[in-house]
């Protein structure tokens, strides 16, 4: 199929989905400028220095997109030389916005590891104050047992029994304080991590770097589709209007074929008539001079007659009745 056969089955894109795709690719480049940011902006903690790597992970975040595009147009063009050139520039460029996006994701997942570690730490805290209490507690009523061994009930059993309480009383206290403590609610992408670490038999750090990885090269490459989205519909819009413009040129250029007026019904069938009747050759002189028709009307009715059948034409381009050649 040709590029015109191809073009009229379709037509450049609606606003809808222009702004569809507009947005996808917005959303696409912020986001990887975000975690590039995050990344370029932890190197040094000096204010001019942060301002200017933030300024050199916009440009590049930028700029390998720009690349990415300028990728497509020469492809399009049939420009090998400028499209390997530009795919290579593309291809550092994203290394670098990849590994700006692993550091970015990768220190987000690290805070809601932290938070989560944090809190497990507060709990062994309790439930270690918890099972100190308890060992005192198993260490005094054996010594209580001894001092009923010994028959020196009244004169140890009864502190320990006291210091027994105490410390149940603390224990309790301190099982409270532990219950009290709000519920660290596990986060979507930390239960993700687990269920994988589960599945695969990894760790969860181990499970933590692939993830960043894939999410990271998946908003990479997610990114430059719609860039190549754009592009293309953009070479194609500039294509539809070319042949458009072509097509109401060509169509202006081309005069309008006047309409060729009919025949008399009347003038038809005299000229039948003494065709049929063997009157007359079928020459469009000498029926014009016989019947005093001007040469042009004549030649409407000699088509006329053409088109009906009556009259034939051979490949000297004169006339005959069909009768003639049975």
């Amino acid at each position: 199929m040709t590029t015109q056969d191809s073009s009229a089955l379709r037509y450049p894109k609606g606003w809808f989905a222009l702004t569809t795709v507009y947005s996808f690719t917005g959303l696409a480049i912020l986001a990887s400028i975000i975690f590039s940011l995050l990344l370029f902006l932890s190197i040094d903690d000096n204010p001019l220095m942060k301002w200017l790597f933030g300024g050199l992970a916009i440009i590049f975040e930028l700029g390998k997109f720009y690349v990415w595009y300028e990728y497509g147009e020469c492809k399009a063009r049939r420009d090998l030389g400028r499209a390997f050139w530009s795919l290579l520039f593309y291809s550092v460029l994203a290394a670098i916005s990849i590994g700006g996006s692993i550091g970015g994701i990768n220190s987000a997942t690290n805070t809601i590891l932290s938070q989560q570690a944090h809190h497990e730490r507060e709990l062994a805290r309790f439930d270690e104050q918890i099972a100190s209490i308890e060992r005192q507690i198993q260490l005094n009523e054996e010594a209580a047992r001894k001092y009923i061994e010994m028959a020196r009930i009244s004169s140890g059993v009864s502190g320990l029994q006291q210091a027994n309480t105490k410390l149940r009383l603390q224990q309790d206290e301190l099982r409270q304080e532990r219950d009290a403590k709000p519920v660290n609610e596990q986060s979507s992408m930390l239960g993700l991590m687990s269920s994988l670490a589960d599945g695969v038999g990894m760790s969860i750090s181990q499970v933590q770097f692939l993830l960043v990885c894939f999410l990271s090269v998946l908003l990479d490459v997610f990114g430059a589709f719609f860039v190549s989205l754009i592009g293309e519909e953009n070479r194609f819009r500039r294509m539809w209007l070319w042949q458009q413009a072509r097509e109401q040129a060509a169509s202006a250029a081309t005069p309008p074929e006047a309409s060729r007026p009919e025949p008399e019904p009347a003038v038809v069938a005299q000229v039948r008539s003494v065709l049929e009747s063997g009157e007359l050759k079928c020459s469009k002189r000498s029926v014009a001079l016989a019947l005093s028709l001007s040469l042009e009307e004549v030649d409407r009715v000699f088509q006329h007659l053409l088109a009906q059948g009556v009259l034939g034409q051979g490949s000297n381009r004169h006339y005959h009745l069909r009768t003639e050649i049975n």
